[in-house]
């Protein structure tokens, strides 16, 4: 259990103060002034800090700052016998749990106190389970180049410099994402993932930045964006490449700052953001066509991690069969004879780690056998193969043959009655398989007139 620590420059208020929260059987820290109140934190389990606006050395609001970014965890009840509604905003907006005027009230101080320690330690449960989350969607491989990666991640994990994410599609670079976050000091504080690629451009801007009430005409209410909502934490921008210029331009601004203001509002909006971008395209071939922003790319490129396909390390392939396997089977173990996995293996895996799983899964409940067969793994894995080849030639004379509307339209009719079949016309998994929010697949699912069987 985290003690409560008490930093103010009056020693009676520290005297009172410490023993009313020992009778109450808190462990209780106490420092004069800010510089001193920060070393205690970092040496010892603090969950409440009750933080004096008025100190020597170091102001009350800068150590409150200090606090939510290195000790993320812990809540700040603020005293003052100085105060102001603008000063309260202030401190709240800041991050302040409470803000409690001077002469205290014990009753109302205690109160404050219980309650910020309830929630320090819901944060400490959520990070425990968030890692019991993150061990069983580890990243999984041994090769070199796997284990160069987990290194670097390591050591990036620690700073808040912005990251850079490239590989193909299905590498897994959302799972890198977060396990960067999981072992920053972030950890504590959201992970917010945002598709660039699904939100159409007219409302990327509201998406990111959130608007005011009236903004627009289905503006009814305040909404807060993707940034504000990561505040303490990391935002994960999945397919960068895909963001308009215009979008691109604001968000580099923001980087810049670290404050924005909402569509249709007036008032700034300050954040602390760690920013993860990730792209499946070739940055420097974007920018050379003038698809993507250069000035953004050096701001987001600061520690850059490439996953390499499956194909690069094949010999992590047996390993990622084998946990699927155990992770898939439900309830029924299974194993791959060694011609079968020579096979597999061979393969070249072009949808990487999210087709593999997809095959996986695929034979683990289709097939009946406990150790599944050469024969068998070619016969599933051909089966994907063929048809989407069949799909592929049979339809192509008709769709040639409509207009380019009519054609687009057939495709993705095709297209998302392929996947919701896929997936039991579970509409969140088939959503996530695509790419997309469920509102947006509803929304698709209307206007073309999809049955979704129940």
């Amino acid at each position: 259990m985290g003690g409560i620590l008490i930093i103010d420059d009056e020693p009676g208020i520290r005297a009172t103060v410490k023993d009313i929260l020992e009778d109450e059987h808190y462990r209780v820290y106490s420092s004069e002034d800010g510089p001193g109140g920060l070393d205690i934190l970092a040496k010892e389990k603090v969950d409440v800090i009750i933080l004096d606006v008025w100190l020597p050395n170091m102001g009350g609001i800068d150590v409150l700052k200090a606090i939510r970014k290195d000790f993320p965890i812990a809540e700040t009840i603020v005293i003052s016998g100085h105060a102001s509604i603008d000063m309260a905003v202030h401190a709240v907006k800041l991050g302040a749990f409470d803000f409690i005027e001077k002469p205290l009230s014990i009753e109302r101080l205690l109160t404050s106190v219980r309650n910020a320690k309830a929630l320090a330690d819901l944060r400490i449960e959520n990070v425990k389970l968030k890692s019991i989350a993150i061990e069983k969607d580890e990243i999984i491989g041994s090769s070199a180049k796997m284990r160069q990666l987990k290194e670097l991640i390591e050591q990036s994990a620690r700073s808040d410099a912005r990251v850079l994410i490239t590989g193909e599609n299905g590498t897994g670079k959302e799972l890198v994402a977060r396990q960067i976050h999981a072992q920053s000091d972030r950890a504590a504080g959201p992970f917010i993932a945002v598709n660039c690629a699904a939100i159409p451009d007219t409302l990327i801007e509201s998406e990111l930045f959130g608007h005011e009430k009236g903004s627009f005409t289905d503006a009814s209410s305040r909404r807060k964006g993707k940034f504000e909502t990561a505040h303490g934490g990391t935002l994960f921008l999945d397919e960068i490449a895909d963001m308009s210029l215009q979008a691109q331009a604001k968000v580099l601004r923001v980087i810049q700052e670290m404050r924005f203001e909402r569509i249709g509002g007036e008032q700034s909006v300050e954040v602390d953001v760690r920013l993860i971008a990730a792209t499946n395209k070739d940055l420097q071939q974007e920018i050379n066509t003038g698809r993507f922003r250069e000035d953004l790319f050096f701001r987001l490129n600061v520690i850059p991690l490439h996953i390499p396909p499956l194909r690069e390390r094949r010999e992590d392939i047996a390993e990622l069969v084998t946990s699927f396997l155990q992770k898939l089977s439900f309830g029924k173990a299974k194993t791959m004879s060694k011609e079968a996995m020579n096979f597999v293996i061979s393969n070249d895996w072009p949808g990487n780690i999210r087709e593999l799983k997809n095959f996986v899964e695929r034979i683990s409940v289709m097939s009946d056998e406990p150790e599944i067969s050469l024969e068998n793994a070619e016969y599933f894995l051909h089966k994907a193969v063929s048809h989407v080849k069949t799909l592929s030639r049979d339809r192509l004379d008709e769709l040639f043959s409509l207009r380019l509307s009519e054609s687009k339209e057939a495709f993705e009719k095709a297209y998302l009655v392929n996947n919701l079949q896929k997936t039991g016309y579970n509409i969140a998994k088939a959503a996530e398989l695509m790419g997309l929010y469920p509102s947006n697949l509803h929304a698709k699912i209307r206007k073309l007139g999809i049955e979704v069987k129940a």
